[in-house]
């Protein structure tokens, strides 16, 4: 579930292209690691990288949002939604990386 919608929220981050393709390729990397940690249940390396390239993209988020966000007078409906729904993937990343950090526990991690 946790791949599932920050993939849904970051295909509608990048809808307007106001984000350079950074964001894109950074977040979509991060996911395909995710489903590299769900298919391989054993790997303590696979879920360690997938709780540390979500923490990375939460200050690459950060950047990414704080810098290319647009002037009031350019925004117009589509690129509010896109803007809103990338910053609804950054609130929503502490807490993929609090669920993703249980499983890292589960799977025997310290």
């Amino acid at each position: 579930a946790i791949i599932l919608v920050h993939w849904l929220l970051t295909v509608w981050g990048c809808m307007s292209y106001i984000f350079p393709a950074s964001y894109a390729w950074g977040n979509f990397s991060v996911l395909a690691v995710g489903i590299w940690a769900i298919v391989q249940r054993d790997s303590l390396d696979a879920i360690t990288m997938f709780l540390t390239g979500l923490l990375l993209t939460v200050l690459t988020d950060i950047i990414h949002i704080s810098i290319f966000y647009p002037p009031n007078k350019y925004l117009t409906d589509t690129k509010r939604f896109s803007v809103g729904m990338a910053i609804f993937s950054l609130l929503l990343k502490p807490v993929s990386c609090y669920l993703v950090y249980r499983m890292y526990q589960e799977r025997g991690g310290e």
